[in-house]
């Protein structure tokens, strides 16, 4: 049974509105908090970079959404829990101990975002049919991407604004994220309400529990059984390697006075420049990369595609060592590298499509965004330590020495000549 039409356009959009905001809050707000609060650059980067854990292992308590309560149960549940940890955050921001308090609310927030994004993907699947869900899948991920903005963008700003008009750092970001938390609860009563009841949306049996976690063990096991596994992995795990580290650290690095080697922007001109600039570039990146692949197929995009994502990483390098007053020029070279991150990106996931292809391609596709994960997670760690080691001149001549491991993985993998074209039906 589907749902009527007048009802999908009530809770999709906002459902991914809900789905990418606390992501971006979690991966990219919560570094340039930090840097603003005083936080050192390898603090940061290490205990920032195990916010990603969560989604990584997502997929081990997958089969909890699907037997404990139904997916709508999840969904509200977990936006009231995200709202409360930004409620959290709001709180902690002017304690003693912001740091520790901080993160552990980040983590309630992190933990609950990736609970939700199983839930809400699967009750996606649930509520549409499969002509529905082709439709609506262009509008889902422009309200995923809406809310980054959202996030990246405007809530930076704000609290940039927040900043210069208060006087207060703290009571500027504390504001802000009371925002985030009044913005969820508004989310949590409007999908309380919106959401469909669809009849395939019920609660597991519980004698099902262990025939279920068998086959999730199986699924598990298959996945390792793929041929070239340790190519794929290793892909998996390298492609984002330089970016990783370079993700982390630009933001901070625009911040950063310039006796400490960054440009000395303001927190609303950094949203400004990720938000707006950054975020119009990247998805022209990433269409123009899906575009072509459809075309000429994927095998024949490669090499530009991991071109693309790394060699733009060069501007930062410029950036650094000429230390530019113009922000005409730093919107143009952080524009040319996300441009160049959209349409590499591409590559990773037509190629975590390609490996998830068979039986199990649902689980088998979580399975690939978990390490796409721990490979963002595992570099990010180390990054701050490094920049602090080299200072920002040098550490971004190590970010362009880290893209060859990238380079080298795409020559290894194995790649089917016609994957991705339009054409194709393997």
């Amino acid at each position: 049974m589907t749902t009527p039409a007048r009802s999908r356009w009530r809770w999709i959009p906002s459902l991914y509105f809900a789905e990418g905001l606390p992501y971006a809050a979690v991966m990219f707000v919560s570094v340039i908090m930090y840097k603003k609060l005083g936080i050192s650059n390898a603090e940061m980067a290490f205990f920032t970079s195990w916010l990603y854990l969560p989604w990584i292992i997502k997929p081990l308590w997958s089969p909890l959404v699907d037997i404990l309560r139904t997916r709508r149960a999840w969904i509200v549940s977990m936006q009231l829990l995200i709202g409360a940890g930004f409620a959290a955050i709001a709180l902690a921001i002017p304690t003693d101990d912001f740091f520790r308090y901080t993160l552990a609310a980040f983590w309630l927030v992190a933990f609950s975002s990736a609970t939700h994004d199983i839930a809400a993907d699967g009750f996606y699947i649930l509520s549409l049919n499969d002509h529905e869900q082709a439709w609506f899948v262009g509008i889902r991920n422009t309200f995923y991407r809406l809310a980054m903005i959202a996030g990246q963008g405007l809530l930076v700003m704000v609290a940039g604004y927040l900043e210069t008009s208060t006087g207060d750092i703290a009571l500027a970001w504390s504001i802000s994220f009371y925002l985030l938390a009044a913005v969820y609860l508004v989310l949590f009563a409007w999908h309380r309400y919106a959401l469909p009841r669809p009849a395939l949306d019920v609660e597991s049996a519980v004698v099902s529990v262990h025939a279920l976690l068998e086959k999730f063990v199986a699924t598990f096991a298959d996945f390792f059984r793929k041929a070239h596994i340790g190519k794929i992995l290793a892909f998996l795990l390298l492609y984002r390697v330089a970016e990783a580290q370079l993700v982390k650290l630009a933001a901070p690095f625009l911040l950063d006075d310039t006796s400490a080697g960054g440009l000395g922007l303001g927190t609303a001109e950094v949203g400004f420049v990720y938000g707006t600039v950054g975020w119009v570039m990247l998805s022209i990146g990433g269409i123009a990369g899906g575009l072509l692949a459809a075309r000429n197929g994927l095998k024949y995009w490669l090499w530009w595609m991991v071109a693309a994502i790394n060699l733009p990483n060069l501007v930062y390098v410029l950036l650094a060592w000429q230390q530019p007053d113009s922000f005409l020029l730093v919107n143009l070279a952080v524009g040319l590298e996300q441009f160049g991150y959209g349409f590499g990106f591409t590559a990773y996931t037509l190629y975590m499509i390609y490996v998830a292809r068979g039986r199990h391609s649902t689980a088998h596709f979580a399975i690939c965004t978990g390490f796409m994960a721990l490979g963002m997670m595992l570099p990010g760690m180390v990054s701050g330590l490094l920049q602090e080691a080299l200072g920002y001149e040098l550490f971004f001549m190590w970010v362009m020495l880290a893209t060859l491991p990238s380079f080298a993985i795409v020559a290894l993998i194995p790649l089917d000549e016609n994957f991705g074209r339009n054409d194709d039906t393997s």
